[in-house]
């Protein structure tokens, strides 16, 4: 009789820092794989820690503490399934990012990473000692090799697991999202199987930490390269998959082959995942926003309601002289479609006192964009401290090209704790919001419909801090800014490779110049759903002083 494995694969949300937490959860899936009949239960890259832990994860009683409390799930889950999961180890003196395979009640197996990224959000060479490349360790009937997340993009680890006896790859991984990861992550594993002639299992975690996100998405290949089982993106799960023996060696029964949606659902569940798990895991259940009328502050206040609900999304709207009955009622229509609550603070008498306060040092200078920004920082007051009063974690609003192109005011509109769509440029940012009014899914906790009025999709952006102003008067048309800092800043690309695509040099050089000379800005800005291979914060790391232009 053919021999049979199955395997629990544990797509899971662990919190970075919940020791406890993430051993319960760890123990609760056990309990179902249990039930299950499984012979192992895998989890994911440095589950017990949560990822990524950064440097806290160098703090030796951190450290004790995780391995603690993988030595007690040993112990507790004795009798029943393996366990495989991820966590550090301090082996001779040494910091491993590690896997350990628990059976029997005790630690059987440890591996430690080889292949240690040191590239866009990970530092983990200047964290973790480099692992020597392990073999396979036996689990019943099965053989498996475990290469560590980045040990898999390299052929090195899995082609010395197969030469070594393994019968199946199982990859823990913490590998965050960016547009286009998913094939990306597939095409790699591809590889791996035709070069070991191998099964593969991609174990990926999924939610999100600070400004990275886990898309999940875990799949298993056979031998031949095809799908046999890919559970869903953006959502917690276990899965149930099942091998049997053959004479060619270890075959995976086909299961759930998930739908993988389209690159604006993507990227708009990327940002519904960040900003849930932002405001759960940091003890924020409220969120609040300043709503201009304007196209971004709808989006994000439509991405608050989708992730925490409606009921728990307050909008304000703080009016100035120079704010139209257009955007009043812009905004008021958008607060209604979405449910949330909505309040008025007009600024008009705090701009007067402030106007009167600052009239004797100012006299004789003409209005410029210093009066401008008060009436932003009047905005970032009030709302501050709507936030601290009623402890509403602020929405900071701002899109990338704007961030891009310091388009905002320090200690004004970048006040906040959180901006969902730091990593999405305007255009970007119109094409999402047309998505999201065609489109509604189960996991959105705000209502279907046509929510953003068309209205705010369709009239020229403006930030209406004085009369008939424009986007447009100080920045080139959205369409051509986003082209041109997205050869600058995704690409790295030059002001001649931008002269190369068509754009004047005019342009080129006032974006170019806008973007260094605005780093001391996103040095103090608020952390934003990650989306990209370029976002604003650990994948671009400029000086905030820097002299250096493109000729």
């Amino acid at each position: 009789m053919a021999k049979r494995f199955q395997i629990t694969l544990a797509q899971l949300n662990p919190t970075v820092g919940d020791l406890e937490g993430n051993s319960k959860a760890a123990f609760g899936a056990w309990q179902q794989a249990k039930k299950m009949g499984s012979d192992l239960i895998a989890f994911t890259e440095l589950f017990i820690t949560g990822y990524n832990t950064q440097d806290l994860i160098k703090k030796p009683s951190f450290c004790k503490a995780a391995q603690d409390k993988i030595s007690q799930l040993a112990q507790t889950c004795a009798e029943g399934p393996s366990m495989a999961i991820g966590g550090p180890a301090y082996i001779e003196k040494k910091l491993f990012n590690a896997y350990y395979i628990l059976a029997d009640g005790k630690i059987a197996n440890v591996i430690t990473k080889h292949h240690l990224p040191n590239q866009n959000v990970f530092d983990e060479k200047r964290i973790f000692d480099e692992g020597e490349i392990s073999g396979p360790y036996k689990v019943g009937p099965i053989r498996i090799g475990s290469p560590i997340c980045e040990d898999a993009w390299h052929s090195d680890v899995s082609e010395t697991l197969s030469e070594t006896g393994a019968q199946l790859l199982l990859v823990p991984n913490g590998s965050p999202y960016y547009s286009g990861k998913n094939d990306v992550r597939l095409n790699k594993m591809v590889s791996r199987v035709v070069e070991t002639n191998l099964p593969l299992i991609y174990l990926n975690m999924v939610g999100a930490q600070d400004d990275q996100v886990f898309d999940g998405g875990t799949f298993a290949l056979n031998r031949d390269g095809h799908l046999a089982v890919k559970l869903p993106l953006f959502e917690e799960c276990l899965g149930h998959i099942s091998l049997q023996e053959t004479d060619e060696g270890w075959n995976i029964l086909h299961g759930e082959l998930a739908k993988v949606p389209c690159d604006k659902e993507l990227d708009y569940c990327a940002m519904v995942t960040g900003l849930r798990d932002y405001c759960s895991k940091s003890g924020f259940k409220k969120v609040v926003l300043g709503l201009s009328g304007g196209i971004d502050s709808a989006l994000v206040a439509v991405i608050a309601a989708d992730a925490i609900g409606s009921e728990n999304v307050r909008s304000v709207m703080l009016p100035s002289p120079y704010t139209s009955q257009a955007s009043l009622t812009d905004a008021a229509d958008l607060a209604e479609n979405l449910g949330c609550q909505l309040d008025n603070l007009p600024i008009s008498d705090s701009l007067d006192a402030i106007e009167k306060t600052l009239s004797s040092i100012f006299e004789g200078l003409n209005s410029d964009l210093t009066e401008e920004n008060i009436q932003s920082r009047l905005r970032g007051l009030l709302l501050m401290a709507v936030s601290n009063k009623f402890d509403e974690m602020l929405l900071t609003t701002g899109n990338k090209s704007e961030v891009s192109v310091g388009y905002s005011t320090i200690y004004g509109d970048m006040a906040g704790g959180f901006n969902p769509i730091k990593d999405l440029y305007k255009t970007r940012v119109f094409e999402i919001s047309n998505w999201r009014n065609q489109n509604h899914r189960s996991w959105m906790k705000g209502p279907s419909g046509t929510i953003i009025p068309e209205n705010i999709i369709t009239k020229a952006p403006t930030a209406e801090l004085r009369p008939n102003q424009k986007d447009s008067d100080s920045l080139p048309d959205y369409p051509v800014l986003d082209a041109i800092l997205t050869i600058l800043i995704d690409e790295d690309g030059s002001m001649n490779d931008c002269l190369k695509a068509g754009y004047k040099k005019r342009d080129i050089a006032k974006v170019e110049s806008l973007i260094y000379g605005s780093e001391y800005k996103r040095f103090q800005s608020a952390p934003g759903t990650r989306l990209t291979q370029r976002a604003f914060w650990l994948d671009r790391r400029y000086p905030i002083v820097n002299k250096w232009r493109d000729k």
